[in-house]
């Protein structure tokens, strides 16, 4: 019988989109939680805090490979340390990491770039510590997800007046990059695989005049140019990856699809 394979974050954006896909497979799968709760047939999930360590290394008993995709703005590094260090000591064989594109490309030095591009250092330090840990790993980066865009466009159109960086985006199915980490995960360790973006490249301003157009909202958009290294970086195309444009559904399609408004015919 083949061992569990331990999810982190299971109940996340992407882990909700993982563990089925890992089910159906066949593989039994252990979702590692804060709280106790009900993910589905085949699917154990036990109690770990990845902050303090508590209970991660009762988890991973009789697991050969792990999925980490429990992620946050900050202190992922610390996470990445405490799933990792149990792995060493319980001899996992292979734990499978998701990032994010521009990672390694996006300095976040100043306050201001933490304020807004920690994320990308909390991944970077996270992927550090993976690669560090002695452990067989693979690690993924990905582009933006739909899903979160969505969420952002539909955050700032809240206002009359909406503010528009200079950024573009190469947003990717969330779906799609679940296919891909459960197929990395049934394989063998891989290191840094090759990034996995979206078939398209976009700016903020077109994402939010995709959305506005969708709703039926009317809003102000003032291009604003926000300071700092990082924010630098992002406008010069650090979270883009032009060359792995191998996603297949588009922004467009997804919206059509989470908005009803916008399958509508134009009047």
């Amino acid at each position: 019988m083949s061992s569990p394979i331990l999810v982190t974050g299971g109940s996340g954006t992407l882990g909700r989109l993982v563990v089925p896909r890992l089910r159906e497979t066949g593989r039994d799968v252990r979702v590692l939680s804060r709280s106790a709760r009900k993910l589905g047939p085949g699917v154990e999930v036990v109690e770990g805090d990845l902050m303090t360590g508590a209970g991660v290394r009762a988890a991973l008993g009789g697991v050969d490979t792990v999925l980490h995709l429990a992620g946050t703005a900050k202190d992922d590094d610390v996470k990445a340390r405490s799933l990792t260090q149990a792995a060493a000591a319980t001899g996992v064989g292979h734990v499978v990491f998701v990032s994010v594109v521009g990672a390694d490309r996006v300095p976040v030095v100043s306050g201001v770039d933490r304020a807004m591009f920690g994320y990308y250092a909390s991944k970077r330090a996270a992927e550090v510590v993976v690669e560090s840990s002695g452990v067989p790993y693979t690690t993924l980066r990905a582009t933006q997800f739909h899903e979160l865009l969505l969420m952002a466009v539909s955050a700032l159109t809240t206002s009359p007046v909406v503010p528009v960086p200079g950024f573009r985006f190469q947003p990717v199915a969330a779906a799609e990059v679940a296919d891909r980490l459960v197929e990395l995960a049934l394989g063998s360790p891989a290191g840094l695989v090759d990034d996995l973006a979206g078939p398209r490249i976009h700016g903020m301003d077109e994402l939010l005049r995709s959305y506005l157009s969708a709703t039926g909202k009317r809003r102000l958009l003032v291009p604003v140019r926000l300071p700092g290294g990082a924010a630098r970086a992002v406008r010069d195309g650090a979270i883009l990856a032009p060359d792995r444009a191998v996603g297949i559904q588009a922004w467009e399609d997804f919206l059509a699809q989470r908005v009803p408004e916008a399958s509508r015919p134009a009047a």
